[in-house]
């Protein structure tokens, strides 16, 4: 009887040999490093989550700012021509004014002028008869 072993039951053993050797040197990992890389990925995660939190906020606030700076434009856009309209009023009360004064000041000079005759007819010794 052969007590040799055969060449299957040596690559059994082998093969279990080999993953015993894998086992033992996934468990010499220290659990200090599986633990640390556990809690940088979970670090990772909550400052990704935060991230997104604040990068929702911050799209939140500038789509606020896109609408302030909107509503001001069109308040701007009516405040404008408003202020067109109220030019408009002053230009022609301006004009409207300019010739109430010309208007004046020909009625003063014909009154003046008017106020002159009667005066210079007080003036002239009347006729003899």
């Amino acid at each position: 009887m052969d007590l040799r072993p055969s060449v299957g039951v040596l690559a059994l053993v082998a093969g279990a040999v080999c993953g015993c050797l894998a086992g033992t040197a996934i468990a010499q990992v220290p659990t200090e490093d599986r633990t640390s890389r556990e809690q940088s990925i979970q670090r990772g995660q909550l400052k990704s989550g935060a991230a997104y939190r604040d990068l929702q906020q911050a799209q939140y606030e500038s789509k606020l700012a896109e609408q302030d700076f909107l509503n001001a434009q069109d308040a701007q856009k009516a405040a404008q021509k408003q202020a067109d309209e109220a030019k408009r009023q002053l230009d022609a009360a301006k004009k409207a004014l300019d010739a109430a004064k010309a208007k004046e000041a020909q009625a003063r000079k014909r009154y003046e002028d008017a106020l002159g005759t009667v005066d210079r007819a007080f003036q002239t010794p009347p006729a003899k008869k």
